[in-house]
């Protein structure tokens, strides 16, 4: 892929608070994050609303900020039918749209209501074909002018080998700083790599502090359902005991907790490893609002990873 390493900047949002919401107040909050100057916005999908028009949403609530999915579950959506909204999104706002694709689920994986069976197909295989179909589909209207802007969801080898290979890069969630060294290393220095890093801004106080941690190790708990992130993990090395909540290593790891300039020191910590973009979600207590007061609080860093 030849787009500009740079298009997103080196600093962005990603969320999941948007689902919640009425779509008037996701417009307003879309504006104001474009105003505060991050250089993309992304987001997740469950079972709130469509990817791909959440993304048009967002797109059309803002003037130039890039938007992007993080990811658009492909089970959920034939091959063909992504490829045409792939195109239709980017002729419609050029240069604006980022399709994150992912959601294979392995076998063994625990049924979450309203989400897709497990897929008990080869990840790296049903993935590497989903996109072959998605490259031959027969689209009519004018052709890009370049290449859309795609990435994978990615964690193990695997299926980072194929990111690099196949799209533009990869986008990881739920990692370490380690786990970002590995993927630039297993990619080479030319794919595009953009990490997802949860936060919970808080202060220095023992009360703040351990609130913090009930809010993180409470969101983790969710993910080690998911058979993809336990085995991650334990690639890094982490133990059964440790992802079963013993000690503070896994959420100190994880997670970024604290006042801004703790933040500042891990999203430079990815990229030093090798990221070239860094998403910041905001956990707070209340995981049912925007958290516009933490963004703005954020903002600040914005100018310094310009």
């Amino acid at each position: 892929m030849t787009h500009d390493k740079a298009a997103l900047g080196r600093l962005g949002l990603w969320t999941f608070a948007f689902d919640g919401r009425p779509s008037g107040a996701v417009r307003e909050a879309a504006a104001e994050i474009e105003e505060l100057g991050y250089g993309g916005l992304w987001f997740g999908e469950g079972i709130g609303r469509e990817a791909t028009n959440q993304a048009q949403l967002l797109l059309s609530a803002t003037r130039t900020l890039p938007i992007a999915t993080g990811i658009a579950i492909m089970s959920e959506r034939t091959p063909r039918l992504m490829a045409a909204t792939e195109r239709t999104l980017n002729e419609a706002y050029p240069d604006r749209f980022v399709l994150g694709l992912g959601g294979h689920r392995a076998a063994g994986q625990q049924h979450r209501a309203g989400m897709p069976e497990a897929n008990t197909a080869p990840a790296v295989a049903t993935v590497g074909a989903y996109l072959d179909e998605m490259d031959a589909a027969v689209l009519l209207g004018p052709p890009p002018e370049r290449p859309a802007r795609r990435v994978l969801a990615a964690l193990g080898p695997g299926m980072l080998g194929l990111a690099g290979r196949r799209t533009w890069g990869a986008h990881t969630y739920l990692v370490t700083v380690e786990h970002t060294a590995l993927a630039r290393a297993t990619m080479g220095p030319d794919p595009y790599l953009a990490v997802a890093l949860t936060v919970v801004l808080c202060s220095d106080s023992a009360s703040d502090r351990a609130q913090a941690l009930d809010v993180t190790r409470g969101f983790v708990t969710g993910y080690l359902a998911a058979r993809h992130q336990v085995n991650n993990l334990r690639r890094l090395g982490f133990s059964q005991a440790e992802l079963d909540g013993a000690g503070n290593r896994l959420t100190d790891a994880l997670f970024a907790i604290g006042d801004t300039d703790t933040i500042a020191k891990r999203v430079r910590e990815h990229l030093d490893a090798g990221a070239d973009h860094v998403c910041l979600q905001v956990l707070t207590a209340d995981q049912g609002r925007i958290p516009l007061t933490e963004w703005r609080e954020l903002a600040g860093l914005v100018a310094e990873f310009a």
